[in-house]
């Protein structure tokens, strides 16, 4: 009986797990912020909630999307890769007419931003911030 118990356990604490990994790959991600570009709405260490769905379906680790279904709007924060391929979080705003996007910090003192590295391919988001 006991070794039935172990068994069960662990079934589910993998399944709990593969599920925690499926909706971390795909749905929602936490990502911790570093620097003071996005201040004072964002501050350094603060925890952002990201939803990767929010414009469309990206497998990990893809450079593509491979169903778009929405458009970030002017003001919406999005979590995305710089030219460095970097991760970063700035305020979208507005689209240009190559597929790409125009990314400001809410501190243009202390941004590297769209205004030193140019227009953002809109392949590069990866989400949009759902809480501060």
């Amino acid at each position: 009986m006991e070794n039935n118990t172990s068994i069960e356990t662990g079934r589910a604490i993998a399944g709990a797990l593969f599920l925690a990994l499926l909706l971390k790959f795909f749905l929602f991600d936490f990502m911790i912020t570093e620097g003071q570009s996005m201040m004072p709405t964002i501050k350094p260490g603060s925890i952002l909630m990201v939803n990767k769905l929010a414009y469309g379906l990206r497998l990990p680790w893809s450079e593509a999307y491979l169903v778009w279904w929405a458009l970030p709007k002017q003001g919406d924060v999005v979590i995305f890769y710089t030219p460095n391929r970097e991760i970063a979080v700035k305020r979208c705003a507005g689209l240009t007419e190559n597929h790409a996007f125009i990314a400001l910090g809410d501190n243009s003192l202390q941004s590297y931003d769209s205004r030193a590295y140019g227009p953002i391919p809109l392949s590069n988001i990866l989400g949009k911030v759902l809480t501060i």
